[in-house]
Formats: structure tokens, sequence, C-alpha cells
């Protein structure tokens, strides 16, 4: 029979599998989710590793798609005995545990109640949000008490960047803090995507420290990061560059809906960071409303606010607004050719 788990602590559950793969007292059922995809796979491995051992992966892991599961044929999988090892991995990928029928769910949670003690099931969310149903109340009862539920969220700057300095030096190069923050800007914070990226920067780059010029030569800026420059432009009167910035994202089949919803966020951004300028706010108050892990995007916002006005502010995130529900609502709206017009009045008006 399984045993019971204490609840964890608030934002404690990463820490302590860590403490718990380290120390070898692994638990018997985890849900793994959040978008750091990069450390999730890093410590199923590490998990692999500790529960499987070499030549006897048929035996003793299990691969599981959520696809046409049925609790039964987990029930059966987790059931079966190790060979030549203590323990058996059952890894599930992409089961909706709140979409089961009834039939379904009570039969996982029986399995739940009794686990047998020589294996360990890990329920993967990848490309599924874990978003507990609160209204089952007999599975959630279920999951909290014999389910370790381990977030694998985007690392703060603090991680981040030490993390990005050692990969640039397992490649033979360094990189210092502000080129750092640059990179993490451009490409975003998750591990995923940026280990790519730091391998092509760092075969790209022909001194020992990579630079920001080295970053905008061949790294693959996300939407956000080429909005941001699109929006400065404007902001500092450039309006061939923004309109070469929205050019390109169109050239690359990005869509114009997305780019749109990537300009009123961006917009709206800016004008909490006028409004805090003009309360005499600092970069600290913007990290804790937008929840953002570093100052360094806080200080380009101030920045980027400093030119222009509440007032413009407010009624650039109007005009995105109003296109935002005409490009929805009506047929045959002309996406890209009003993207553009945007951008003409944006830049006319700008104060």
């Amino acid at each position: 029979m399984a045993e019971k788990k204490k609840a964890p602590r608030k934002g404690a559950a990463l820490q302590k599998f860590k403490e718990d793969l380290s120390a070898g007292t692994i638990g018997a059922a985890y849900v793994f989710y959040g978008e750091e995809s990069y450390l999730r796979e890093y410590y199923l491995g590490e998990l692999r590793k500790k529960l499987v051992p070499p030549g006897f992966e048929t035996f003793n892991y299990h691969a599981l798609e959520g696809k046409d599961l049925t609790a039964q044929i987990l029930t059966e999988t987790a059931e079966a005995m190790p060979m030549m090892a203590e323990r058996t991995l059952t890894v599930v990928t992409d089961w909706d545990l709140f979409k089961l029928g009834e039939d379904q769910r009570e039969k996982l949670i029986a399995l739940l109640e009794d686990l047998p003690p020589y294996g360990c099931i890990v329920f993967v969310y990848d490309t599924l949000e874990y978003k507990p149903n609160r209204t089952m109340k007999k599975l959630c009862k279920a999951l909290e008490s014999y389910v370790e539920a381990v977030e694998f969220p985007a690392a703060s700057s603090a991680d981040l960047i030490p993390w990005i300095s050692r990969r640039f030096k397992a490649l033979g190069k360094e990189i210092d803090r502000a080129a750092a923050e640059y990179l993490i800007f451009t490409c975003g914070a998750l591990m995923t995507g940026l280990v790519p990226e730091i391998e092509k920067i760092a075969a790209y780059a022909k001194g020992k420290t990579v630079t920001q010029a080295d970053i905008d030569a061949v790294a693959d800026p996300v939407l956000s990061a080429e909005v941001f420059k699109l929006s400065d432009a404007v902001l500092q009167g450039r309006h061939d560059q923004a309109a070469s910035i929205l050019g390109d994202l169109l050239k690359m089949q990005t869509e114009p809906i997305m780019i749109l919803a990537a300009l009123g966020s961006q917009l709206r951004r800016i004008w909490t960071a006028r409004l805090a300028l003009d309360s005499g706010r600092d970069r600290y108050w913007l990290m804790e409303l937008w929840g953002m892990k570093s100052d360094y995007p806080a200080k380009l916002l101030l920045n980027a606010a400093r030119r222009t006005t509440a007032e413009w502010c407010a009624q650039a995130v109007r005009r995105c607004q109003e296109l935002d529900r005409r490009m929805k609502s009506e047929r045959g709206v002309d996406s890209a050719g009003e993207l553009k017009l945007l951008l003409v009045w944006l830049a006319a008006e700008r104060s």
C-alpha cells in the first residue's frame, strides 16, 4: 500500500525532487510539467539512470503515450516486476488525467492508492497543460495524496546567466553579463531554445568573447524581441527600420494576428513604464507588475517610455485593440496591409 505523502511547501517540489534523487529516496509517482522542457528531460534522464540498469531497459523502463492509453494498460505495466533491478520506471506522456471518463478515473485512483513499491510512474505533460480540475475531487485528492507534482518553470536570470556562461565555456568561448542578458532578451529565457542558439553563436564568433554583434549575426530572435525593436524604432523616429522589421516578420510568414498581439502587449508594457515614470516608480515596480525575472527588460521599457507620453501609449493600445477586433470579426480584412497602416499611424502620431 502506498503511503500518503505530505504536501510540500509551495515552490519546493523541484528542490525536494532533486534532494530525493540525490539521496536515492525516489517517490512512487510524479507529475512533471512546466515550460522548461530542457530541465524536465534532463531530470527524466537522471531518474532513468538511477532506476534502470544499462542493458535491462526492455524489462524495467516503459514509455507510454497518452493517446489511446487506458488505466488497465497502465496498471498492468506498473505492476510488472523488475528484472535485475530494484524498481521499474514508467513514463506516461501527455495523458490528460482530467479528461478521463469516470470508469477510467476510478481505475487510476485505485492504482494510485495501491502503487507497487518496486515501481515509479511519471506523468509527463509536454504538449498538454497541467491544469487540475478541482470539480473532480476524488481524483484531485488521490493526486495530492500519492503523486508529487513537480513544475519546471523558466529559470530566473540569476540562475540562467551562470548556466549560459558555462555552456559557452564548454565550447571555448566567454560571455559577459551584459551580452548574456541580451541573449536572453533576444532568444527567450527557455534553456530548450537557448541551447542551439549558444552553439550557433559559439561557432560563429571569431573572438574569445561573444559580443552583441555575434548574437545579432546568427541568433533567431523570438517574436517579442523583434516587436520590441519595431516599437523602439518607431519611438526613435526610425520609420524605415520599423517598416523593415515588419516586412521581415511577414516574409517569414508570421501570422499578422500574432504580430498584432505581440505589438499590443509591448505597447501596454511601454504604457505602464510611462505611468511609472510619471508617478515616480522604478524598474522594480515594473518587474513585479509584469512578473519579470530580470531587470534588463524593465530598463529597456523605461528607456523606450522616456521617448513618448502616456496619451500616445493609450491611443496606440486602443488602435491595436480596434484592429484586433476587426481582424477577428470581419471577413476580407487585409491583415498585413492593416498592420502596415497601423505602423504608419504610430509613426505619424509619435509624441
